[in-house]
C-alpha cells in the first residue's frame, strides 16, 4: 500500500453482513481491473475488527467455498483510515451504506462515491457519486455496475459470491418474501447466463441459509455478539441478542449463568434478553425469549 500515492479504500457497514462484504470485495476487485491509472490501491475493507469475523457464519462458508482464504481479506483493524486520510492518501467508496457512523466523521470528507440499496437519509454533493436505489441487495447494483463494464473483468469466483449474496438477501427470489425486485431477478439469471455451472439457486440458499443460522463451535460470548443490539437510557443499559438456537438448547450450554454474568459485567449491561430462534422441517420459525439480570433468576418465555 505504501508504494502507491492513493489509497481507494471500499468499505461496508459496521453490520458486515454478507451484502456488506461481497459488495466490498466485487466493487473493490472490478475497480482495480478497470482503474485508467495505476497509481491507487483498492482496497476493500471489513468493517469489522478480524477477531468478529467468525460470527459472520454465512460470509465464512461462502468465502470458504469460492477459496477465498481469510489470511487475504483486511479488516479495519488492520488498516488507520484516519492516519490515510490526515496524510490526503484516502479515497472512500461507501456500499450498503451511505451515512458514517459519528466515530468516522472526519472520514466523511474522504467519501467519493456511495452505493447503496437503502432510502437515501442525507445529501452529498459534487463530486461524491451516489447511486441509491431501491433493490433487494446492493449486491445487485454491484453486479449491474460490473456488467456494465468492459467485458471479460467478471470472472466466476466474483459471479458466485453476487450470486449466492442476491439469493440470500432476497430470500431466494420469493415475491412471498417482499424484498425482491426486477432487477435483482435480472441479475441473478444474467449470471447464470454468463455462468451456468453456477449451483441450482435451492442448493445455493439453502446452503447459505443454514450457514447463517450455524452456531456450532461458537462460544456463548460469540453466539451473545453475532446479533447484538443495546438499549440505554439514563438508569440502565441492556443488551439484546438473536440466538440461532433452540430456547431449551440455549439454556442447557454449561455454564450458561457464570457466561451471562460475565458477558453483562464485561460490558455493564444491567441485563441481557435473548430471543431465540429455530426452525422446523418446513423452514418455519420458533421464536422464544430469556431474560437475564444479575439480580433476578434467568426467566424465558415463548
Amino acid at each position: 500500500i505504501r508504494q502507491h500515492q492513493e489509497i481507494h479504500v471500499v468499505m461496508g457497514n459496521e453490520a458486515c453482513d454478507l451484502d456488506s462484504t461481497v459488495s466490498a470485495l466485487a466493487l473493490a476487485y472490478f475497480l482495480a481491473q478497470t482503474a485508467p491509472a495505476p497509481k491507487a490501491a483498492f482496497v476493500p475493507v471489513l468493517n469489522i475488527p478480524r477477531a468478529d469475523f467468525a460470527l459472520r457464519t454465512e460470509t465464512t462458508f461462502l468465502l470458504r467455498d469460492r477459496g477465498i482464504p481469510a489470511a487475504s481479506l483486511v479488516f479495519r483493524d488492520e488498516i488507520d483510515l484516519g492516519g490515510l486520510h490526515h496524510a490526503g492518501l484516502l479515497s472512500l467508496t461507501l456500499v450498503d451504506h451511505h451515512v458514517l457512523p459519528g466515530a468516522d466523521a472526519a472520514l466523511e470528507e474522504a467519501v467519493v462515491e456511495v452505493l447503496d440499496h437503502r432510502p437515501l437519509e442525507r445529501d452529498r454533493g459534487a463530486p461524491c457519486q451516489v447511486t441509491v436505489e431501491p433493490v433487494g441487495s446492493c449486491a445487485t447494483l454491484v453486479t449491474e455496475r460490473i456488467l456494465q463494464g468492459p467485458p471479460g473483468v467478471l470472472d466466476r469466483t466474483t459471479a458466485a459470491l453476487l450470486h449466492g449474496t442476491i439469493l440470500l438477501d432476497c430470500i431466494n427470489l420469493s415475491p412471498a418474501a417482499g424484498k425482491v425486485t426486477p432487477r435483482d431477478v435480472a441479475c441473478v439469471s444474467l449470471l447464470e447466463e454468463r455462468f451456468p455451472e453456477l449451483p441450482a439457486r435451492d442448493a445455493v440458499f439453502g446452503a447459505l441459509q443454514a450457514a447463517k443460522f450455524d452456531v456450532t463451535g461458537l462460544t456463548t460470548e460469540q453466539m451473545l455478539r453475532k446479533d447484538l443490539k443495546v438499549l440505554s437510557n439514563d438508569e440502565a443499559v441492556v443488551a439484546i441478542s438473536g440466538v440461532f438456537e433452540d430456547l431449551e438448547t440455549f439454556l442447557l450450554r454449561p455454564g450458561l449463568l457464570q457466561d451471562l454474568e460475565a458477558f453483562c459485567q464485561a460490558r455493564g449491561y444491567a441485563g441481557l434478553v435473548a430471543m431465540t430462534v429455530s426452525f422446523n422441517d418446513r423452514h418455519e420459525p420458533t421464536r422464544k425469549l430469556a431474560v437475564y439480570s444479575a439480580h433476578e433468576p434467568l426467566r424465558s418465555t415463548v
